[in-house]
């Protein structure tokens, strides 16, 4: 079950403006990286359904970080179908991530109050997710159409949060370009949490630019 209120979830989402996403098989290599993130600012992190057995992973991080970091938000990310969404409610997911939009899960995540981040690619599947209670809408691939998308979605429909996903990178210029667009918050992955890092096990150095990519954010907000 959810630790924290979906009101809470979005809102805290929306206030750091940074999702970090990744997977990996090995229960100790995940609590690294998300202790890693999560001391770098973003307290809110989304673990990837991307293996097998990834919920018995994620499973793993619930019980961990609710006794070592009680304030740390756990979502999970690759949710594609409604079966595999109750598994990680389950299994304590606080919000869930899909690269598509389907209307069962929104279904399930409202019925356990619990915030659903859809992938959407045009404004009618926007239309779409918000009707079925999404806050907050993922653009995914983030690349197609990139910040200009945004912009013009944003015109006559303002009151959208879209969080691009795929296409982010922790430069000025790349978040520059998505929130003056009108990005509400983005999600990065292997920009953010490099595989060369966790390979040698350089923990500091995703602590780091986490810290650094959190800091421009607020600053471009500003």
């Amino acid at each position: 079950m959810a630790s924290f209120a979906r009101l809470d979830v979005l809102s805290t989402i929306l206030k750091i403006g940074l999702v970090p996403v990744f997977y990996h098989r090995n229960t100790e290599t995940a609590k690294q990286v998300v202790m890693a993130c999560a001391k770098g600012g973003a307290s809110v992190v989304e673990f990837t359904n991307r293996g097998d057995n990834a919920y018995r992973v994620f499973s793993d991080l619930v019980e961990y970080f609710s006794v070592e970091m009680p304030e740390l938000i756990l979502g999970i990310g690759s949710v594609i179908d409604p079966g595999t969404a109750a598994l990680y409610l389950a299994s304590g997911a606080n919000f869930v991530v899909g690269s598509i939009f389907n209307l069962e899960i929104a279904k399930i995540c409202n019925r356990r109050k619990v915030a659903y981040i859809p992938g959407c690619t045009t404004p009618t599947e926007i239309s779409t997710a918000e009707e079925a209670g999404a806050e907050i809408v993922k653009l995914f691939p983030g690349s197609h159409g990139g910040p200009n998308f945004i912009k013009s979605v944003l015109a006559p429909t303002p009151w959208s949060n879209i969080m691009p996903t795929g296409g982010v990178s922790p430069t000025r210029e790349n978040l520059e370009g998505w929130f003056r667009a009108g990005a509400a918050c983005v999600g990065m992955g292997s920009k953010l949490v490099r595989k060369d890092w966790i390979l040698e096990e350089n923990y500091q150095a995703i602590e780091k630019l986490t810290r650094t990519t959190v800091n421009l954010i607020q600053e471009i907000r500003s």
